[in-house]
């Protein structure tokens, strides 16, 4: 009898996992309101934002609400840069590497480096020639409107074969950012889709006017990402990449991580300073030497380095490096150092706008694992707050609420957790405060046993992806979302829809 009983329950909970062939974002969550106010009305919002027709089609916004495809730039603003990107399938072979079967944006891999200027309009059409699985673009760590967000079947369609997308945003942000598909996106970003996007101050301000004092700086940008069969490259190169420079020039090296798991970069050569995380320059960075920085999945961290009056300098990443300096210079390559530069405490302090104190919100993001099945398929799933699948928690935040974060991790494995259309402060790791530069991540590594208290303030309305970077993670259940009250999406998620953004 009892094995009767045990063999029903499981039945029960494998047909209680299984997903509708289409659905919407906001079906995917108990919502959570943070003991904010007014959470039985807004409860009863989302509930109607959840209704969904026959087909899975989602309901008529009622009066007050706003829909995903309404929160764009202004359409009749035209574009200060445009671009445009072509998808394609088809076979990739490194110089000096082996040949798979991967993607291009106009015909290379990495993708061409869009470069823009604070308060430009970015229009960026994509076209898809040949993907069969449809793709899109992610702007990963620029806070766009949600529409342009990238994310399929919640932001937008996959665009399919012979389809077309074009993605508008002012650059209201400065820093090093990049762009990769959020579509199938573990195999797609793996394979080559993704590519760099930096934002330079306008020329008026004061950023710009320090650049412009010193004529001998130069500007690097180094894509670090592993391609299949293991080949480790900076933008798109294997072994070691050469940057001519001249002694004493200054070196700005733009590092990006697109892998799904973090990396560390140090300096030979060269003592260095650390001036941005995640896009954000850092307070009152001082020289370092003999630490690593470590860079999280889809993070980005830009070192300042001096050419010596002889030899170069080597920034190295596990697997890969760039010599910096004259054509036949040498910079030693060593091990990586044993310490590691620690962002708690490293700057000055600095004001940081609002009151993480006066928090309206406050949520908790616990990331454990259990057994049991998601989407119908057994497993051992990452979880959040103990849910899996339809039962994670729906962060829900009213427009201008100041939100405080608790993440924490249980799992047995680290986690780089990503925030679609905002960033986040750090606060305190292990309620340890953070005492340096004020810390700003789009991308935050949190390891076995850590927690952080984080904070942001909901300034982007939207139905924005709260997930792992470790991008398989995220397809095993380590996803969720911050979702605006009032804001409803059309787009559609499951197996009948086509749309699958991890």
């Amino acid at each position: 009898m009892l094995g009767v009983v045990a063999v029903g329950l499981v039945g029960w909970m494998w047909w209680a996992s299984v997903l509708p062939g289409a659905y919407s974002a906001l079906d995917m969550g108990v919502p959570d309101f943070g003991g904010g106010p007014g959470s039985e009305a807004h409860a009863d919002s989302h509930a109607h934002a959840n209704a969904a027709g026959a087909g899975g089609t989602a309901a008529a916004p009622v009066a007050g609400e706003t829909g995903v495809p309404d929160l764009i730039a202004d359409p009749g603003r035209p574009a200060d840069v445009r671009v445009e990107l072509t998808a394609r399938a088809e076979s990739v072979t490194l110089p000096g590497g082996e040949p798979f079967d991967g993607f291009t944006l106009n015909g290379s891999t990495p993708g061409p480096t869009i470069r823009a200027t604070e308060g430009q309009l970015v229009e960026v059409v994509l076209r898809n020639e040949d993907v069969p699985a449809g793709v899109t673009a992610h702007w990963h760590g620029v806070d766009v409107p949600n529409a342009m967000d990238g994310v399929a079947g919640v932001t937008q369609d996959a665009v399919m074969p012979g389809q077309t997308f074009t993605y508008r945003f002012v650059a209201e942000q400065v820093g090093t950012f990049w762009y990769h598909a959020h579509q199938t996106s573990h195999p797609q970003v793996v394979g080559g889709l993704f590519g760099a996007l930096i934002l330079d101050p306008a020329p008026e301000t004061d950023a710009a006017a320090a650049v412009g004092a010193n004529p001998r700086t130069v500007d690097l940008v180094a894509a670090i990402h592993t391609y299949p069969g293991g080949q480790r490259t900076i933008d798109g190169a294997l072994g070691d990449v050469h940057q001519e420079a001249g002694p004493g020039d200054t070196v700005r090296v733009r590092l990006i991580n697109t892998d799904s798991t973090p990396t560390s970069a140090w300096v030979t050569g060269s003592s260095f300073r650390l001036l941005a995380v995640d896009g954000h320059d850092l307070e009152g960075p001082t020289a370092v030497a003999d630490h690593s920085v470590q860079i999280t999945a889809g993070g980005r961290a830009d070192l300042e380095v001096r050419v010596p009056e002889s030899g170069a300098v080597r920034v190295q990443v596990p697997g890969a490096s760039i010599v910096i300096g004259p054509d036949g210079a040498h910079a030693d390559q060593t091990s990586a150092p044993r310490d590691q530069l620690d962002l708690l405490s490293y700057g000055e302090p600095a004001p940081i706008g609002f009151d993480p104190a006066a928090a309206d919100r406050r949520f908790a993001y616990d990331i454990g694992r259990l057994p049991g099945f998601l989407d119908g398929r057994p497993g051992y799933w990452w979880t959040i707050n103990g849910g899996m699948g339809a039962g994670v928690p729906m962060y829900m935040v009213d427009e201008g609420d100041v939100v405080v974060m608790t993440i924490s991790n249980s799992s047995g494995e680290g986690h780089p957790m990503h925030l679609h259309g905002h960033h986040l402060l750090v606060l305190a790791r292990d309620g340890v405060p953070s005492s340096g530069s004020p810390w700003w991540v789009d991308s935050l590594d949190v390891a076995h046993g850590e927690s952080f208290e984080v904070a942001f303030v909901a300034d982007n309305p939207g139905v924005w992806m709260d997930h792992c970077h470790n991008l398989p993670h995220a397809a095993e259940g380590l996803m969720t979302h911050v979702a605006y009250n009032g804001v409803t999406t059309p787009f559609r998620l499951g197996r009948d829809t086509g749309n699958d953004p991890e």
